[in-house]
């Protein structure tokens, strides 16, 4: 199955890795050194209470099994939720459902889903990289959430020098988490796993579960975060959940769950880019093609998956939910029948642009700082667009109107 089976263990690592694999590997292990130096500053600036990746077993290959019984592992009591509850997927048990194939759809369904059908009773996933500890320092404001995957270091060093920094603004504390997969079939697994635990060494803020990270899985780092989410945050306020390639204006983030607040609208608060009357896409071509022996219906509203904001109360409602909806191959649909189940509406902000600020990548608008001041969320920019954007906007020789139109 390729969303969730592992090839057995081959042995030894083969004595020849290909050039081009040792040579993007120094690259990173040279980044992540360098990473390392200003991380121990910050590091020193802290009441440093975490566990730290000694308290996980290394990543042996039973992890890249099928119904594999895991080694406990070693955590500490300080790791433990106060309930003395933790994460209980240790056991891998994921057998395709048989009987799916007995159905008359079925036959006639697009086999590029066949393994998602025969699989998707598959919920929750062993932890390869756990921090319990995050939300465990004083009440965190707003956690941002970040989906991500092994090869987009560069990405995530950007988010964490930019807008995605662990941080105290007015009171409010910020803290920040990257949603990891393993990698996919045919590529170097052990020494990009490797790269992984050591780049979580330095920074502390990597989920990792193990199933592959394919299009098709987005949906498990949905559920999966959500289960997680509801065990080990009780202090969290808000939650920022978003891509790794997108903008974030911090600071109208907070003013906007700031006014939520004040307005006594934050406990079903649910707010993006949002999309309604939407129905699936036909056309097979379509990275979002959905046959219509899968789904038949208009989709309910949802929001774009780059960027989006909603409440802790809402967030521990939707995982509930969450458990009593059949799980669908596009996160950002499968959120949508979530809310749909709890009858809430997304709210659609004009600050969050999850497609560009204009369709035309020439536009000039894409490209003016004064928009990016007064937006919260963009989608789509390069980790060095990103330095440079950001760089430019909190530039005190910046000067914009008092209000930007679109």
């Amino acid at each position: 199955m390729d969303h969730f089976f592992r090839r057995k263990r081959a042995g030894l690592v083969k004595p020849l890795l290909s050039l081009s694999l040792i040579f993007v590997s120094v690259l990173m292990i040279l980044k992540l050194k360098l990473s390392e130096k200003d991380a121990a500053r910050i590091k020193q600036a802290r009441d440093a209470s975490w566990c730290g990746s000694d308290c996980f077993p290394a990543v042996e290959s039973n992890f890249w099994r099928i119904n594999t019984q895991h080694a406990p592992s070693k955590r500490t009591d300080a790791q433990q939720v106060s309930n003395g509850t933790g994460w209980d997927a240790q056991v891998l048990n994921c057998s395709e459902d048989a009987s799916v194939k007995s159905q008359p759809w079925f036959r006639h369904l697009d086999p590029r889903f066949h393994q998602f059908v025969l699989h998707r009773h598959c919920r929750y996933f062993p932890m390869l990289i756990n921090h319990p500890e995050k939300c465990a320092d004083g009440e965190v404001h707003l956690l941002m959430v970040i989906k991500s995957v092994i090869e987009q270091h560069d990405r995530r060093e950007a988010v964490r020098k930019t807008w995605g920094q662990e941080r105290t603004v007015d009171g409010k504390k910020i803290k920040t988490l990257f949603l990891l997969g393993t990698p996919t079939t045919g590529k170097d697994t052990r020494n990009l796993q490797k790269l992984i635990e050591y780049e979580d060494k330095i920074f502390k803020d990597i989920l990792q579960w193990d199933f592959m990270d394919t299009f098709f899985n987005l949906t498990l780092k949905e559920v999966n975060f959500l289960k997680w989410f509801n065990i080990y945050c009780p202090g969290v306020r808000f939650i920022f959940k978003g891509d790794d390639d997108v903008f974030v204006n911090t600071n109208n983030l907070l003013e906007l769950t700031a006014f939520k607040v004040e307005e006594r609208k934050d406990a079903d608060l649910f707010i993006g880019d949002t999309i309604t009357k939407a129905i699936p896409i036909r056309n097979r071509q379509s990275k979002y093609y959905i046959p219509k022996e899968l789904y038949d219906k208009p989709y309910p509203p949802y929001v774009g998956g780059g960027g989006f904001v909603m409440s802790s109360q809402l967030a521990r409602r939707l995982f509930a939910a969450s458990e009593d909806v059949e799980l669908y191959p596009i996160d950002d649909v499968f959120l949508g029948m979530c809310l749909k189940k709890l009858s809430v509406a997304p709210e659609l902000h004009s600050g969050f642009r999850t497609f560009g600020i204009s369709r035309h990548k020439a536009s000039s608008m894409n490209r003016e700082p004064c928009f990016y001041k007064n937006l919260i969320v963009v989608h789509k920019l390069s980790a060095q667009e990103l330095f440079r954007m950001w760089s430019t906007v909190h530039s005190k020789d910046l000067v914009c109107a008092q209000r930007t139109s679109m």
